[in-house]
């Protein structure tokens, strides 16, 4: 039987997301310097963008508001996926299959949630 969700912390895909937080912050420690304030806040921004959304949908009293900061959230996979792909082309990381892993799975649990709500 599933446990009754109370709060946003309760969703598996918002776990997920600070999941996903914590190895975007670990990968971007070992870019260049300079990139402090480029790639690498961005990167932070976007990874932080994913489960900020979803809990604040969670906490939106009508179910249009909560699938928008859902669609937003997603929209923040994406764009971290294409830092990735940016990343990747400068040399900064090679093929890191954890973080594309997670923002495939969150994705795809993100729609999912979409289409109950």
């Amino acid at each position: 039987m599933e446990d009754k969700i109370r709060t946003f912390q309760d969703l598996k895909v918002w776990q997920k997301g600070i999941e996903l937080v914590k190895e975007v912050y670990r990968m971007v420690n070992n870019f260049p310097r300079e990139e402090l304030f480029g790639l690498t806040s961005q990167m932070k921004r976007a990874a932080i963008s994913v489960p900020s959304n979803i809990a604040e949908g969670f906490k939106r009293r009508y179910a249009k508001e909560h699938k928008q900061f859902l669609s937003i959230a997603l929209g923040s996979c994406a764009e971290l996926e294409t830092h990735l792909v940016i990343a990747k082309e400068l040399g900064y990381v090679s093929e890191n299959m954890i973080v594309t892993e997670l923002l495939d799975h969150i994705s795809r649990m993100i729609v999912n949630l979409d289409k109950k709500i």
